[in-house]
């Protein structure tokens, strides 16, 4: 063979085949992750969701690429962050513990899969068909969180056995808040309590909200799930300390700030599934073939300090199933 034949073989075989560095470069996924919140709001979630990604064999920095798109409680900036990870063409969307997210995912994209981290009913909102087979381009986990408000009524009321009314904290500005006041409407009518539903989408609205509950004198309140809420639960419970307010919430962190009693779903299990299934994703498996996770198990946690000082006598059957006691 010719030299010049030579060279012109050898860069034609380059332009077919390119360099290893630079065909493992382009070979890298990329995942987008779209939150509703902020980065340290999201710390131990985030750190479950790398965990159950590394369980599939990726590793952020080493073999994928994770594209984070924060909007720091701003719900609006949503759409425009879900449509920049299209035009990005990641491999898959993550959007965790908001329905706001999911749902600006969602009217971004039907082809590029989505990989939810919820505490709704999917199949209740339309999310999916079923949770066996979810169809379409929509898949992930779910604590079920705001299918629990009517348990965490009945937790507060053994508390408060004679109570005549209880109060709902709700953000009217979320998806899911229709179906949560609905759904306490029905469970307080049920004990023939008097139901006030209250409302906050902002920390100012706070102060407000507990001085309203002091001049009601309910038997106590039932915090709504939501990412909103979820992410100020120390702030919310120093409020209900402050103001004498028995209340219940649905994170451990609200009970461990001075809050009385927190039940839910744990969310870093349902993170860490998050990220098993955008792995499994990133390997070839479709979302609709994936079958939606749910939360099996619920936490109750009490704080007797903050029970002391309400003047509140905690029934030894309550204590023998809480999963934490605060002394």
């Amino acid at each position: 063979m010719r030299r010049r034949e030579l060279i012109a073989l050898l860069a034609s075989a380059a332009a077919v085949y390119p360099p290893m560095g630079r065909a493992q470069q382009a070979r890298v996924p990329v995942i987008g992750y779209l939150g509703s919140g902020s980065p340290d709001q999201f710390a131990s979630r985030l750190s479950a969701f790398r965990q159950g990604l590394s369980a599939t064999g990726y590793d952020e920095g080493r073999n994928v690429v994770i594209e984070y798109r924060w909007a720091e409680g701003n719900i609006d900036r949503l759409p425009a962050l879900a449509a920049d990870l299209v035009r990005r063409g990641v491999g898959v969307i993550v959007t965790p513990s908001s329905m706001d997210s999911l749902l600006a995912a969602k009217s971004a994209t039907s082809t590029i899969p989505i990989v939810f981290e919820a505490a709704i009913d999917p199949v209740a909102f339309g999310l999916v068909t079923s949770l066996n087979r979810p169809g379409g381009n929509i898949t992930g986990a779910t604590s079920l969180n705001t299918e629990l408000g009517p348990k965490r009524l009945e937790l507060l009321l053994e508390l408060a056995p004679s109570a005549t009314s209880v109060a709902l904290l709700v953000n009217p500005t979320n998806p899911t808040a229709t179906y949560q006041t609905t759904q306490m409407r029905a469970a307080a009518s049920a004990r023939r309590l008097a139901l006030h539903v209250l409302h906050a989408s902002s920390e100012r609205e706070f102060e407000t909200v507990f001085k309203t509950l002091v001049q009601l004198r309910t038997g106590g309140l039932v915090i709504a799930a939501d990412i909103f809420y979820v992410t100020r639960s120390k702030g919310l419970a120093v409020q209900a300390l402050r103001h004498m307010v028995s209340a219940i919430h649905i994170t451990r962190e609200f009970a461990a700030a001075g809050g009385l009693m927190s039940y839910g779903g744990i969310f870093t299990d349902t993170h860490r599934q998050a990220g098993i299934y955008a792995g499994r994703i990133l390997k070839g498996e479709k979302p609709a073939d994936l079958p939606v996770q749910q939360v099996t198990k619920f936490d109750l946690l009490l704080n007797l300090n903050t029970a002391k000082a309400l003047g509140l006598t905690i029934p030894p059957a309550l204590l023998v199933r809480a999963d934490e006691v605060i002394e």
